[in-house]
């Protein structure tokens, strides 16, 4: 772990921020002007219980029982009730690094002041996470209306009862706490409700999946780039007053920023481009990926405002001394807007790998079919076209929109859905693919650079090139081609070794 911390506000976590404690184990502490808010939240919460006014979930039941006044000997338990009766979602569990970045999340909104918890729910949430204490979460069990049942879970670990991950091993939560030195939480009133009643799974994967979406896009475009000098493209479809012409969102910049990477090819003089009109999935390759920049940008405020928003039903609003019914819990736009971004990964997936079989196609590259120089005898790159369709139509098919059917549960009261949680885990799964379809693209951009032999390259292209032949040789004899692609991912794409180098 990092000795540096991360102090949470709860209205300004980053998306970098949250994949540091997410995928890092990055430490955490509570801001004193977080913890003074949340403070001045919890003593409108006390004075509810002690005026007994009516609040949901704090004096009332939840649902269809909200009609039901909870007696004082009932609040008492009744947050610990809360979290036993809606841990119920089923299935494999989530992954740490989703389990990391959903108690992040919600710890951030219970800092945010508008769930009235406790301080000592924050700080139990807060030394889990510094603990390594990962409460199992199964990942069925959410339609997007507040995450409810999957984050129930989390409540339940911090209580001691079902089961948590402690330094790789799978134990119950009472043992995995005893083990980091920490003791199961008594919950306060309203802390079960507040623990549970926030789209904190959706939020937090959503903001992983957009702080790896920004990462693949500028991959995308150094990939991009290295293929164009092993094509010999054509760049003027990528000239500003092209943009300017149809200036659609994102294009411009991506087509500015090809440029840029290509800065010292010769493919920027005149007269060196191969052909006087490219393939589309080479010319258009800047309204594309323009587009991923587009979807990245309309998402990114839906995300934002779950992490450090304030979605709590009911609401606590200390400046007016009032807890109030919300439709805060609901994601509509949150499921919109990463679906879109999954429709934006599919076309930059299927530009990339359109590209690749260009490369492959000697009457169009003008390099050796299949890029071997051992003639037709040989496979080359060829079959290896075959992964990267497959991955496109897996991430084609990951791009259908959720469904919204309408629900009837709770006795008719809850009956709308967003299927958030199901939007925000296909674009993730989408992005790790398309990370894999980029590294298929490098490698055999980089064997028609070997062939293709420009005089010189561009600044990316050649840090790319270089890099790519540190890790994988050039093919002169047919081989298995998989380990070279997943080396590549491995070694250059899925840690940030590439961004870094072109970063420099």
């Amino acid at each position: 772990m990092s000795a540096t911390p991360i102090a949470l506000t709860g209205d300004s976590l980053s998306f970098g921020d949250l994949a540091a404690i997410a995928r890092d184990g990055r430490p955490l502490t509570i801001a004193p002007a977080a913890a003074q808010r949340m403070a001045a939240s919890r003593a409108v919460v006390e004075r509810y219980v002690e005026e007994n006014r009516p609040a949901y979930g704090l004096t009332t039941g939840l649902g269809p029982r909200v009609g039901h006044r909870l007696s004082r000997e009932e609040m008492a338990d009744f947050s610990r009730l809360t979290v036993l009766g809606r841990a119920v979602a089923l299935g494999a569990p989530l992954p740490e690094a989703v389990v990391r970045a959903a108690m992040a999340v919600r710890l951030n909104g219970l800092l945010a002041g508008g769930a009235g918890a406790s301080p000592a729910l924050a700080e139990a949430l807060a030394a889990m996470l510094n603990a390594g204490v990962h409460p199992v979460i199964p990942g069925s069990g959410s339609v997007g209306a507040s995450d409810l049942c999957l984050m129930a879970h989390v409540g339940l670990a911090a209580i001691g009862e079902g089961e948590a991950d402690y330094r790789g091993q799978r134990m119950a939560s009472a043992e995995a706490l005893a083990a980091a030195g920490l003791s199961p939480l008594a919950l306060a009133p309203k802390d079960g409700l507040a623990v549970c009643s926030a789209s904190s799974v959706s939020a937090g994967r959503g903001a992983l999946a957009l702080h790896d979406a920004e990462a693949l896009l500028a991959l995308a475009q150094a990939t991009a780039a290295t293929t164009f000098e092993g094509f010999r493209a054509n760049l003027t479809p990528f000239d500003a007053r092209v943009s300017a012409a149809r200036p659609q969102p994102g294009q411009a910049w991506a087509a500015e920023d090809l440029l840029r990477q290509l800065e010292g090819s010769l493919l920027r003089e005149p007269g060196n481009a191969r052909r006087l009109q490219d393939p589309i999935s080479l010319r258009c390759t800047a309204p594309v990926h323009g587009s991923l920049r587009a979807a990245i940008g309309f998402a990114r405020p839906a995300v934002e405002a779950e992490i450090n928003g304030r979605s709590d039903n009911p609401l606590v609003l200390p400046e007016d001394d009032e807890i109030v019914s919300t439709g805060n819990f609901l994601t509509p736009l949150l499921a919109l807007s990463l679906d879109t971004l999954t429709q934006a990964v599919a076309q930059v997936a299927a530009l990339s790998v359109n590209r690749t079989a260009k490369l492959l196609l000697a009457p169009l590259s003008g390099l050796p079919g299949v890029l071997t120089a051992k003639g037709q005898g040989r496979s080359g790159y060829g079959p290896l076209l075959k992964s990267g369709e497959a991955l496109a139509n897996e991430i084609r098919h990951l791009a259908l929109p959720v469904p919204l059917e309408p629900r009837w549960s709770g006795d008719g009261v809850e009956d709308e859905l967003t299927n958030a949680p199901l939007a925000a885990d296909k674009a993730a799964r989408a992005l790790e693919k398309l990370r894999l379809i980029l590294a298929l693209e490098l490698a055999v951009a980089a064997q028609a650079i070997d062939l293709a032999a420009p005089a010189r390259l561009g600044r990316a292209p050649a840090i790319v090139h270089a890099a790519v032949r540190e890790v994988v040789a050039p093919l002169d004899e047919d081989r298995s081609l998989s380990g070279d692609v997943m080396r590549l991912d491995e070694t250059l794409l899925a840690g940030g070794a590439l961004l870094d180098r072109l970063a420099r």
